[in-house]
């Protein structure tokens, strides 16, 4: 008799401060997951839908996306769509998503809504990963009460530490309010310079924080990470060897040797 495939693990791609990489984190790690022979869905909870695009998926000729899932209840594996990535499925984004931080208010249990909507593609995937967008709304309350884990993408910059307690708070209330066995999957830190002295300092600080919470990758700045989305794909196939994929690629693994410590 075969072992039943264990359920997937949902990680929720989370800073409510823009611009520190978490929509690039998304995409080229999930990419990378599903190049490591998992079976990877990727939830964009962002109304800018970059996640969408940047794996070629144009949201206008969706039928469905992540809104209809939430307002419609309309099942998420209905909603999945196949991206330029094999192994990878992606559920779509529009800006319309607005609307739902809105309608959700009124729905009854709302911020368990994605939670229930992920239950049943759950045991379809070894990962489900979730862009949240940049703010601590009803929509990203939802993605980490769906979560069993969240991913925190840190910039390597001055005022990075900072709104990092604030996330941390929101975790912690959610964890005793909602969802008990959220917890950190790591810290990453992104757009690193290892020129720069400051980029040094801050990944120190970090450790020192946070210790075995720090993922050993660091995300370089690379200019491969930033042109590719505009191409509609994830860095590891349109510059396989760039810094960029090569750093998303050693992140897929350290999170894949982990869980099999783990699991």
């Amino acid at each position: 008799m075969t072992d039943k495939k264990p359920m997937g693990k949902t990680i929720a791609i989370a800073n409510q401060k823009g611009g520190v990489g978490k929509t690039t984190t998304a995409i080229n790690l999930a990419a990378s997951l599903a190049m490591n022979g998992k079976s990877v869905l990727l939830i964009d909870a962002d109304p800018q839908a970059n996640a969408t695009s940047g794996l070629g998926v144009e949201p206008k000729q969706m039928t469905s996306s992540i809104y209809e899932c939430l307002v419609d209840d309309y099942p998420m594996q209905s909603a999945a769509v196949p991206t330029c990535v094999e192994g990878l499925n992606i559920v779509g984004s529009r800006i319309d998503l607005v609307g739902a931080e809105v309608e959700l208010v009124t729905k009854e249990q709302r911020e368990t809504v994605l939670r229930r909507a992920v239950a049943g593609v759950k045991d379809q995937y070894d990962y489900v990963l979730i862009d949240c967008s940049p703010s601590l709304g009803l929509i990203t309350v939802n993605a980490l009460t769906a979560a069993d884990s969240v991913i925190i993408p840190v910039q390597a910059e001055y005022f990075a530490l900072e709104g990092i307690s604030k996330l941390l708070n929101t975790v912690r209330i959610i964890k005793s309010k909602l969802n008990q066995g959220l917890r950190i999957e790591g810290f990453l830190l992104t757009m690193y310079d290892a020129r720069l002295r400051l980029a040094n300092q801050i990944y120190e600080e970090l450790k020192s924080h946070f210790g075995d919470m720090v993922f050993n990758t660091v995300i370089p700045r690379n200019i491969k990470l930033s042109e590719a989305p505009s191409h509609g794909l994830p860095a590891i196939l349109y510059d396989p060897s760039s810094r960029g994929a090569t750093s998303h690629m050693q992140l897929a693994k350290e999170m894949i040797a982990k869980d099999r410590g783990t699991r």
